[in-house]
This record gives C-alpha cells, sequence and structure tokens, in this order.
C-alpha cells in the first residue's frame, strides 16, 4: 500500500457481570490496523459517563490503572487515524456531547462531508464546539435535534449528514450502533457469552473475544441494546436499494481475517490476484507480494499462473507506528526502514511484484529500485486494483486529485515513472467480481469518479479549524454518481 491511510475503528459491547473496559481494550487492539495516531474508552455503569482518551496505540494509551478507572456494564472504543481535523489531543475519541437527554459519547469511522456547514448551523444557535472533527457535529446534531426522545435526534441526524458514517454512541442507559443509508463504513454485530452484545468495525475484533457473529448493522439500521435486549429501527425508512460499502476494505484496509457482507478477505484477495495473473500474464521466476496487504493477492497470482511465490520482502512492522522520528537521512530511507529485500531470493531473478494500490507513485519508485539492487533482473509490477484517479471524501485520508498518480499520467507514463519492467492494473470490473458480490454493492468512487452521494467540489480534511475557513452559506456540491465527477486539484 503506496500513500493510503487507515481510517478508525470503532467497538463497542454491552455486557453486564463483565469487565467491558477490558473487552474494549482487546477490541480496539484487534482494530488497531485502522488507525495508530489515538485511542480512547468510554463506559457507562448506569449513573454517569466515565471517558479516557490520549494519543497513541491502544497499548500506548491504556494500562491497569487507566482500565480500572472505567466501571461499568457497556462501553464504547475508538482508534483514529484523522480524515477530519488534525491529529491532536482535544480530537481524540471518544467525545463526551451534553443534551437535553442527558450525557452520551461518540465515536465515529467515516466521514461527513457537509460537517461544516452544519457546524456554522449548529454555532448560529449556540452550540460551542471543543473539538474540530466532523464527529463532534453529529454528536451536537444528534444531542440537539432529541428534546424528548432518542429516536427524533436520530431521524434528525440521519437526514442531514451526507457521507460515510459508522458509530458507536453510549448513553448512561443504552449503547447504540448507527450506520449511514449507503454503509458506506463497516459495522457488525456479536453475541458474547449469551448475554452480552458487541459490535465492531471488523469482525476480526468478535474473533478475538470469542464473541459470535450474528450479523452486519444494516445499512441506515440503528441497533440499540439495553437492559431489556436488542431492538432495530430505521429512522429513515426502510434500507435503501442502493447500497456502496467501500471496495478498497475489500482491497486492503480490513484484515484478511475479517468478513464483509459475508465474504471472508483472504479468499477475496487470492481471487484478486488470480484475475490479475489472467489480464496481465507476464514470463517471469517468481511472484513476490508487498507485505502484508498484497501477500493474499500474490499467492492468487501465482498459483494462477503457475509461477512459484517466494518471500522476497520482509516488512519491518513497527515502523510508522512510533513517535521517535527517523533524522533526515533516515527518512530519506524510509523503505529500507520498512522493507527489507532477500538477495539470496530476489537475485538474478525476473520478479513479478503484487501490491494492492499505487497512489502519488512515490514508494513504488524506491522498492523498484531496491529490488533491482538486491539483484533482481527484471521488476514487472501488479496491482490489485484499478489505478486511483480521484480523492476520497468518506473517509480516507489519500490525497487530493492533483496530487493521485494516474489522474496525471496514463499507466505507460507510470511505469516510466516507477522504473518497472511492466505494469498491470486490475480492472475495475474484475475487482468487483472478486469480491462475490456483484456489481452496484460498492463504493468505487476513487477509481470511477462515480460518487453514491453529493460531494464537495473540493475536501479541506482541516476546513473545521479555523473561523476563516467556515462558510457563512452552503457550499457548492457535486451531484451523486454523475458519469464523471469534475474535482478541483487542491
Amino acid at each position: 500500500m503506496q500513500g493510503l491511510r487507515e481510517k478508525c475503528g470503532i467497538f463497542g459491547v454491552f455486557a453486564p457481570g463483565e469487565d467491558v473496559a477490558r473487552l474494549t481494550f482487546f477490541g480496539l487492539h484487534a482494530l488497531q490496523h485502522r488507525g495508530q495516531e489515538s485511542a480512547g474508552i468510554a463506559t457507562t455503569d448506569g449513573r454517569k459517563l466515565n471517558i479516557f482518551a490520549e494519543m497513541g496505540l491502544v497499548a500506548q494509551v491504556f494500562d491497569e490503572d487507566t482500565l480500572a478507572g472505567l466501571p461499568g456494564h457497556a462501553a464504547i472504543g475508538h482508534t483514529r487515524y484523522s480524515t477530519t481535523g488534525s491529529s491532536v489531543q482535544c480530537n481524540a475519541q471518544p467525545f463526551l456531547i451534553k443534551g437535553a437527554l442527558g450525557e452520551l459519547a461518540i465515536a465515529h469511522n467515516g466521514n461527513v462531508v457537509n460537517a461544516d456547514v452544519m457546524r456554522v448551523d449548529l454555532e448560529s444557535r449556540g452550540t460551542r464546539f471543543e473539538t474540530t472533527t466532523d464527529t463532534e457535529v453529529l454528536g451536537h446534531l444528534l444531542a440537539e435535534a432529541a428534546p424528548s426522545n432518542w429516536q427524533d435526534g436520530f431521524t434528525t441526524m440521519m437526514r442531514r449528514a451526507v457521507g460515510a458514517y459508522s458509530l458507536v454512541i453510549l448513553s448512561k442507559e443504552a449503547l447504540y450502533a448507527v450506520r449511514d443509508p449507503l454503509g458506506i463504513r463497516p459495522l457488525c454485530i456479536g453475541r458474547l457469552n449469551g448475554h452480552g452484545w458487541v459490535f465492531a468495525s471488523e469482525t476480526c475484533a468478535l474473533d478475538h473475544l470469542g464473541a459470535d457473529f450474528v450479523r452486519e448493522v444494516a445499512p441506515g439500521e440503528v441497533v440499540r441494546v439495553d437492559e431489556h435486549g436488542l431492538t432495530s429501527t430505521f429512522p429513515l425508512g426502510d434500507p435503501a436499494a442502493d447500497q456502496a460499502l467501500c471496495l478498497f476494505e475489500f482491497i486492503y484496509f480490513a484484515r484478511p481475517d475479517s468478513k464483509l457482507d459475508g465474504q471472508l478477505l483472504h479468499p477475496v484477495r487470492m481471487r484478486m490476484g488470480a484475475r490479475l495473473s489472467e489480464e496481465h500474464p507476464v514470463d517471469a521466476d517468481l511472484v513476490i507480494g508487498v507485505p502484508d496487504s498484497a501477500t493474499a493477492a500474490a499467492i492468487g497470482y501465482a498459483a494462477a499462473s503457475g509461477i512459484p511465490y517466494a518471500e522476497g520482502l520482509v516488512k519491518n512492522r513497527y515502523v510508522g507506528r512510533t513517535f521517535i522520528q527517523p533524522d533526515q537521512r533516515l527518512r530519506e530511507r524510509g523503505v529500507q526502514l520498512k522493507y527489507n529485500p532477500l538477495r539470496e531470493v530476489i537475485q538474478g531473478k525476473r520478479v513479478i511484484v503484487v501490491d494492492d494500490s499505487i497512489v502519488r507513485g512515490t514508494t513504488t519508485p524506491r522498492v523498484v529500485k531496491m529490488l533491482r539492487d538486491a539483484g533482481a533482473t527484471e521488476v514487472h509490477m501488479r496491482i490489485t486494483s484499478p489505478p486511483i484517479t480521484h480523492p476520497c471524501f468518506y473517509g480516507v485520508d489519500m490525497a487530493t486529485r492533483g496530487e493521485l498518480i494516474a489522474a496525471n499520467m496514463d499507466v505507460d507514463a507510470i511505469r516510466d515513472h516507477i522504473g518497472a519492467d511492466s505494469l498491470g492494473y486490475l480492472s475495475l470490473e474484475a475487482t468487483v467480481d472478486a469480491t462475490g458480490l456483484g456489481g452496484g454493492r460498492h463504493c468505487t468512487a476513487c477509481f470511477s469518479g462515480v460518487y453514491p452521494s453529493e460531494v464537495p467540489l473540493q475536501f479541506d480534511k482541516f476546513a473545521l479549524e479555523s473561523e476563516a475557513s467556515r462558510p457563512d452559506h452552503e457550499i457548492p456540491m457535486v451531484a451523486a454518481a454523475p458519469a464523471t465527477v469534475p474535482l478541483t486539484a487542491r
């Protein structure tokens, strides 16, 4: 993966008699790959909400003392990569919001594209904000629209919010799980020990806790769990026929041991590799994958092509997940810090390198050069996704269109830029087909430019951070799903 940033991981548990803070800690630990900037947990004991959130990895933020200070029978948790608002302490989730019905804690995965407009409206009515995130906007919108019951608040929030949001929300009495009407970000439900309920961004978090997968939260659904059990409502009516689960969840973001829409991702990625070998065959001596996200696809490519698979790159899994930054000399050798080639495997070989994407085109040339320096006689890049030509507005901190290499170069020019002997991308049709879900079930906007909802002409993740940047009127929006979406490069 070259240049894409993870989004966020959310987790919730309602389990009287269990150590819910500790369960949430381990659930977040399983979701750590989705964000490494901050982590937080909120709990309720029925009388008050307790929250602890700090910058850092889950294991850096929490210890025995902090977990002991979070009593209760229900909890929510969050691990963050910033997609709206800076990576600073005040933006660490969950957030505590006060409203007419009492306090609530909220944690969010996704991105709401009209948050700045809604924030201006809320501020005009006296709401004070303490963070610079779209999550707090959703929380205040929910709280202020629920003068007598939470259901009214959810209806108002879901009618107004445009974009992607999977939410876990905790009141003193209940735990809520919410998914936007298009289902852009994943969220699933599990059963714990026959009496508890668990919610998580990915099913792998359920597996680590020994919880049984029940189902996914449906697009447009609000699930409530309290002492009386689980109930479900659809504030905007029956689920929409159109759904738009992010295709990149299948390609890269979710762990290979997670399931999305009933599909285990490891074989999905193997199928992507196999289809890639059919669309872009090449005569070579071995197939390697860029670890870890492309490993399954490389195995699939090798099996389908009959070319042996080998582990040619070893990944240092701790690079990029530390607060000690390398000096300039080492920073310039960033790829060498992250990957180390196995010279004895690569030397004298024609190598097919399988990766999941090329975003800006800054890292791939270094990988190619590293392999050549290790003795590879030919380097053939194969990518298990189509060219990324448009930015994401739904919770992936990808790049502006002006920074996306495939928006500015054709495949031959990209091949020359990265220094490979050949370059092949998996077609969009084959990528979707490999998921096993058929067309019309995914958001493919970053590949196709066809967005499932209105999006702004351009998006600034720091738009909520200064008074000067906030609009005093509604910003121009591009309608959903045009043939081509005009985007202004920033």
